[in-house]
Formats: structure tokens, sequence, C-alpha cells
């Protein structure tokens, strides 16, 4: 029997209040692909952390093929072959794709860098992933999907024994996961160990040999052939106990309402032509679309970071002209829940309080621009009750909490403001299955109290779940708008043939 390339053992780490990881065991060996699964806040992150030397734990053993190791930092574990994907995006935004590719390990010559080995390097690993990227482009200038995949080239550049994938295709498009896996399984016939974290489970039973499964830090199903456990039963042994199918409630929406948010043949800056659109009260419009068809950046439009050029937006019936966030929010009511937690949706380095009530601080304060702190917690205390988000105490830092428990304290900011129209970009990347519940449950509740809300979502079971109406986008147009009938299969070949209807003409 082969040695393993890597051996957890008996890993144990705590944060003020929380033990994020309690004797936690995993072993990966060559040539094989490892599920590991959990709920948010199942200690899932807190391992890769761990394994690539970002966190020292408090007690346990790490071996890297069969030899005790300790890394210290990042770089330790890059030096041993163990390469990471992190679910959140850590690359320098000011940097090239090259420069970002090659940060670990920068080709130099005499001293100095050695550039144009450092654009044929990364040239190189980009082709292995079949990205058509230029060497030389600003990351800043890249798509999230493309960002992503930049850094899986990036664990391509060392020489990668172990390669730790943490929600790899949570952001990107089929396509470009077809090609993650193209490369997944070459590096696998190659002999090295994938860890493969993902809430996605028909990709992990598609793709991976071996399972673990972690629950509130702890592990619950260690090193097992994945096709002897079906999914009902990994998701039971998630989450500790069989969930009830999720029921979508019945929902009418008062189509004689005027419009609380329409668009009206608008152009932007970001390339968009003839889009028109209405949401009402207590809608949920959908906003659907492959990976760079505009959604987001339409989200943006609406919100004053891309000027409209052309076309009108209304807002409660009167035309707005929004200029930025905060007056989309101040003057017109307009919250943004964020795809992106780590750069715009929460401050990580602050408290919870701190996150929530950003928005509210102009509300709050007194006679003379003063913020009570007791009124500040109480509303806090509120949101978190609420949103029944987990957290030690409100002064616990963003940056220690789940991705699950991030998407909440972002969305409570938001819900603070007491907004009438909510754009909700992507509400459950990298969520496990029963917070994913809970969000369509809250999602659902802000619809019925009359909150508008534009949803966007690249999952298509999410949106035929959640959307009354689906608007369907391709290459920055509307390719058509779909009734949603809640019927899967009928729905999503309806906004399949929409979106590939230019391709057909």
């Amino acid at each position: 029997m082969s040695t393993p390339i890597l051996q957890a053992r008996n890993v144990t780490k705590s944060y003020p209040g929380v033990k994020a990881l309690d004797n936690v065991n995993l072993t990966l060996m060559p040539g094989e692909i490892h599920a590991l699964l959990g709920e948010n806040g199942a200690g899932k992150s807190t391992l890769i952390k761990y394994l690539t030397g970002v966190h020292q734990a408090d007690s346990g053993t790490l071996l890297i093929g069969g030899e005790e190791r300790n890394f210290a930092n990042p770089s330790d574990s890059t030096a041993a072959g163990v390469g990471v994907v992190h679910q959140e995006r850590n690359v320098i935004r000011e940097f090239t794709v090259a420069e970002n590719i090659v940060l670990s390990r920068t080709p130099k010559k005499c001293g100095f860098i050695d550039w144009k080995k450092v654009n044929s390097e990364a040239a190189r690993c980009l082709a292995l992933m079949d990205l058509d990227i230029d060497p030389g482009t600003p990351i800043s200038s890249l798509s999230s999907a493309q960002i992503q995949l930049v850094e899986i080239a990036r664990a391509l550049y060392t020489e990668t024994k172990v390669l730790l994938l943490d929600e790899p295709t949570a952001s990107i498009s089929d396509a470009e996961a077809a090609k993650l896996f193209k490369v997944i399984h070459r590096l696998k016939a190659d002999g090295a160990a994938i860890l493969f974290v993902s809430h996605k489970l028909d990709e992990v039973y598609a793709h991976c040999d071996t399972v673990s499964v972690l629950r509130d830090g702890k592990t619950v199903l260690s090193d097992a052939a994945l096709a002897d456990h079906p999914q009902d039963e990994i998701v039971n042994v998630m989450v500790g106990r069989s969930l009830a199918s999720l029921v979508t409630p019945e929902r009418t929406v008062d189509s004689t309402q005027e419009p609380v948010l329409e668009l009206r043949n608008v152009t932007t800056t970001a390339g968009h032509g003839g889009i028109s659109l209405q949401v009402r009260p207590g809608e949920i419009l959908g906003l659907y679309g492959l990976v760079g068809a505009g959604r987001t950046e339409l989200a943006h439009a609406i919100l004053g970071r891309e000027r409209i050029t052309e076309g009108e937006l209304l807002v409660n019936g009167h035309t707005a002209k929004i200029r930025s966030v905060r007056d989309a929010l101040h003057e017109h009511g307009i919250g943004y829940v964020t795809e992106s937690r780590k750069e715009e949706g929460v401050f990580l380095d602050q408290n919870i309080t701190r996150n929530v009530a950003a928005t509210t601080w102009g509300k709050l304060a007194g006679p003379l621009g003063v913020v009570g702190a007791g009124r500040e917690r109480e509303l806090v205390a509120k949101y978190i009750d609420e949103l029944s988000i987990k957290v030690s105490s409100q002064d616990q830092l963003a940056g220690q909490l789940s991705g699950g428990n991030q998407q909440k304290v972002s969305l409570a900011k938001w819900l603070a403001a007491d907004p009438r129209i909510l754009i909700i970009d992507e509400p459950t990347i990298g969520i496990d299955v029963r917070t994913k519940r809970s969000f369509y449950e809250l999602i659902w509740g802000l619809a019925e109290k009359g909150l508008a809300i534009l949803l966007i979502s690249s999952d298509l079971a999410e949106m035929i779940t959640l959307a009354d109406r689906i608007v369907v986008m391709d290459s920055f147009t509307l390719a058509g708008t779909v009734d949603n009938t809640h019927h899967y299969d009928t729905m999503s070949q309806d906004v399949i043939r929409l979106i590939h209807a230019k391709a057909l003409v």
C-alpha cells in the first residue's frame, strides 16, 4: 500500500469562543480526488488554512509523504508542494495576471526579475487551463470567474503534489468548470492528491473518489469511498439529521401595482443595449445568464457604478439619476448585497456591530452627529436574531465568521437601512444546504413584506425555486422573459433556449 501524500492527525484549533477544529483527521493518497464536505462553519476552510500554514493548530500533527512537518507560513507549504485556491479571491489587483501567477516564486536572472520568463511561465500555466488571457492583463480588469481560474493557474505554477481547492466552481460557468476538472483529472493521473471542497454534490459525485465530512469542527466521516455513500446519506451526515424537503410557498404578485424599479431601453458604459425591465413591490425578479452576460454590470449601472448613457431609470415612477451606491441607498432606497463578500460585502477586520450598523449611522446619529453605542448594538442584535447569524458576540470580527454567516452580515447591513428595493447578487455562493434553505426563506419573507427584489444567480435550480419571473440576459442584452411555473424541467429548457437563441438564428 502506498504512503499517504498528506495526513492530518487529531488537529485542534480554537478561536475566542469557538472551537473551529476538534481532533480532525484527514488522509490524502496519491492519485486521489478527495471531497471534504460539511456545512458552513463546519471547519473546512480552517482546516485548509492549517494545511497551508496560514494558521497554526493548538495541537495535532501534519505529515507530508510520511514526514512530520510544521508550516510556519504559506511559503513553507508551497515549498513542500502544497498548492491552494481559497474560497475567497486572494490576488493583488494592481498586479498583472503573470505577476500574480509567479508571485510565490518569481523568476530572477542576475538578481533582477526575469520578465521574459515571468510571462512565458504564466503563459504555460494559462495554457494548461486552456485560458485565452494575455499574461500582461491587469487582474483588476478580469471578471470574478476569470480571477478564480487565474488562481488555479497560479497553483499549477508550483510543483504541486497536493492541490487544495476550496469552492473552486462557486463563481465560474459550466464551461469554465469543465476546463478545471480536465486539469484536476490530469493532476490525478500524474499522481497528485486533490482535496475538493464544494457544496455542489453533483460535482462531487461526478469527480471525487473518497470523502470526509466535518460537522461542528469534528470528523464525522473519514476517508470513505464515495461510492459507498449515497447523496441523501451524505447530507444527513453533514447536518446531523434528515432535512425536510423545501416547500416552495404559493406566491402571487399584484401586477396592477406600479413598478418600484423600471429600466426603459437602457444603454450603459459597460456595454448594455436596449435593456427594459420592471420590478413590482413584493416581486422577486430573477436575472439569469451565463458568466459574462452582463448581469452584475447591469446591477452596477442601477447603483451608479456604471453610467447610463441612453434610456431611463425610474424609481417609484420618477426618473432617477443615481451617481453612487450611497446615493442609491439614501436617496432612492436601493440596497445591494454583493457577490464579493471579501472585497465589498463585509469589513473583515471590523466587528459585527460596525459591519451591520454602517449603513444606518446617519439615521442613528444624535443632534451632534454622535452615534450612541446602545442604540447601535440594539439594532444589530435585532438582525443577528432575525437572520440567525452565528456569532460569539457582536465584538467578533467578521473575518472570523463562516462564509454563510458573512453573507448574512452583508444582508443584515442593507436590511438595517430599510430599503424598498434590494439587489441580491449570487446570494448562496459557497453556502451549504441548510444555510441555503434559510436564505431562500429569508428572501421569500422579505418579498412578502413588500420589498422589490432583483435576484442575480448562476444556479438555475435556485433561480427557478425563488423567482416569480426570470429575465434572461445574453451578451449584455435581454434574450427574453419567462414567467416562472416552478416546474424545473420545462423552465430550464425555456431558459436555456433563450440563452442559445442567438446561436440558433
